[in-house]
């Protein structure tokens, strides 16, 4: 080796080091432990947008990052405005199903749910023609299409959750969820297809969550972003049944309930269920603004490439008592990625000599109501998105203590894996996927919009091996957040968390967004990722 090397590599090597050691020495559990506990108060009221919430967390999220030196994001501001509509769909009375022998009436929150995204006073479903659909899918690269030969306009479509590989390994992607399962799609899907309105049926296995979760996120108003036309694009009528009232409209139609598992099987037809159903949805609305916050940590040599560090504000706002408590405080989703990300951008400041890349700390209104802001943002961006090197996400990050394993949601998507594996080793650590990948999580949090514009985005999870009580505890524990405070009013702060596993994965993120931010390198998506081509078009540019 050349003796002019070995000196280079030793300083970089050092210098590498002394940083890992200056982030160690600023994520720390009690400063993390403070903002989680400001965020997450009542007096936050769940910090819902438009909310008097909103207003107190952007603005003290806006005076925290003044305190570490971070610049506004934004040109001069640190908010990008979200334009928005808060609609609250009140549904006239009961669902009801007329078919030739008689009719069922289902009741509001108890046995479906329904709204609308049409920004009008009132929208009318008149005996609206049911179908049964499958699982609503139009998938050409699969050889899918539910609606194959079916005219919907006027009818009211029933689909399933989840997609056909979570019944039959062989179709899609097996067990592990793509797009097409997720129910954002299915209600899109059914818009394209010109559908009046469009029910899904619950079932907890297959969704990954209970009714309860369905209702409480139903039961109150809704945010989109504002459109040119209103949403009339949209179904008039939009909502969930739970899988007895399936059964009891599949008994009404005369159609056994074991459609739904032919509905999995290549070749299914569309069924016309000769029922017809009507609804009246009475709305009230507001239009308004949100807002994303945005700070900026400029780069040195390499100031226009981008690395981002992205979590969300937001949670579900006051709601439907639960024993008596109507604020649903979001500590773990996502008052905890929220401060991670406040604390990575601690460490970063802290730096002597600060990363050849900029770093973006982007924190995001309404994930809750459909990753709206990180949509808006990656439609909107203020930073060119084929000079944004990486998105680092973070949501609910649990408070169980240290664990051996990392989950890498999404696993086996972009180069991004490489990086958090080699920093996991360095905690003798391993990284693997999510035990249930049937339940579509790279969907379901912001770094998804910035994957589908292209930019490689890396999610984790903590892991569930844990050092001091092993796997079956750290399961037990998932399982119960998800049954007992997943969007709920008891997702609230306990002084009695264990922070130790979640200052060691803020300092898994803050290595990797290091490495990315003195790097040259861009890094990319892997072979097969559906996100690869969008990337690769960009960087041709």
């Amino acid at each position: 080796m050349n003796k002019l090397i070995l000196p280079i590599i030793l300083v970089l090597t050092i210098s590498v080091l002394v940083s890992y050691r200056a982030a160690d020495s600023a994520i720390d559990g009690k400063a993390f432990a403070k903002h989680i506990k400001v965020l997450a108060s009542d007096a936050f009221e769940g910090r819902k947008p438009f909310s008097p919430g909103e207003a107190k967390t952007i603005e003290y999220l806006k005076t925290e990052f003044e305190k570490i030196g971070l610049k506004p994001g934004n040109g001069k501001s640190y908010f990008q405005e979200v334009p928005m509509v808060d609609i609250v769909s009140t549904p006239a009375g009961p669902l009801v199903m007329k078919g030739k022998d008689g009719e069922i009436s289902l009741n509001y929150l108890t046995d479906y749910v329904a709204a609308t995204r049409r920004v009008q006073d009132q929208v009318k479903v008149e005996n609206s023609e049911m179908v049964f659909a499958g699982y609503g899918i139009v998938a050409p690269e699969y050889g899918w299409n539910d609606y194959a030969g079916l005219d919907v306009k006027g009818k009211t479509v029933l689909v399933l959750v989840n997609d056909p590989g979570i019944v039959d390994d062989k179709l899609f992607k097996g067990n592990t969820m793509t797009y097409y399962g997720r129910w954002t799609y299915k209600f899109e899907e059914a818009a394209r297809q010109g559908a009046t309105g469009v029910l899904i049926v619950h079932d907890t296995g297959p969704a990954s969550y209970g009714w309860s979760v369905v209702r409480s996120g139903w039961s109150k108003s809704k945010l989109y972003l504002q459109a040119e036309d209103d949403n009339r694009s949209r179904a008039a009528m939009e909502g969930w049944i739970t899988l007895e009232s399936a059964k009891k409209l599949f008994k009404l139609a005369g159609v056994s309930p074991d459609i739904m598992h032919k509905a999995s099987q290549e070749g299914f037809k569309p069924v016309p269920l000769g029922v017809k159903t009507s609804l009246v949805i009475n709305n009230t609305f507001k239009k308004s603004i949100s807002h994303n916050v945005i700070a900026l940590l400029p780069g040195t040599s390499r100031a226009n490439e981008y690395v981002f560090y992205t979590a969300h504000w937001d949670h579900l706002g006051k709601g439907e008592p639960i024993n008596g408590d109507s604020i649903y405080n979001g500590a773990a989703d996502d008052a905890s990625g929220t401060a991670a990300l406040m604390e990575i951008a601690t460490a970063f400041t802290k730096l002597k000599k600060k990363p050849a890349r900029s770093i973006v700390f982007l924190v995001v209104t309404a994930e809750e109501q459909g990753l709206l802001g990180s949509e808006y943002y990656c439609t909107h961006p203020v930073f060119p998105l084929d000079k944004t090197v990486a998105d680092i996400n973070m949501d609910v990050l649990q408070p169980f203590g240290r664990t051996k394993d990392v989950i890498v949601v999404g696993k086996g998507q972009s180069d991004l894996d490489d990086y958090i594996e080699a920093a996991a080793k360095k905690q003798d650590r391993f990284t693997r996927g999510e035990p249930n990948p049937s339940g579509g999580w790279y969907f379901r949090s912001d770094h998804f919009n910035f994957a589908k514009v292209g930019v490689p985005s890396l999610y984790i999870e903590n892991g569930v091996i844990s050092r001091q009580h092993g796997e079956e505890w750290g399961k037990q524990q998932k399982e119960e957040f998800n049954l007992y405070r997943y969007h709920m009013p008891t997702d609230e702060y306990n002084d009695k968390w264990d922070l130790s596993g979640i200052v060691e994965d803020m300092t898994l993120l803050y290595e990797v967004g290091y490495r990315i931010g003195n790097e040259t390198i861009y890094p990319g998506w892997k072979s097969g990722s559906e996100f690869k081509a969008a990337r690769d078009k960009m960087l041709k540019k």
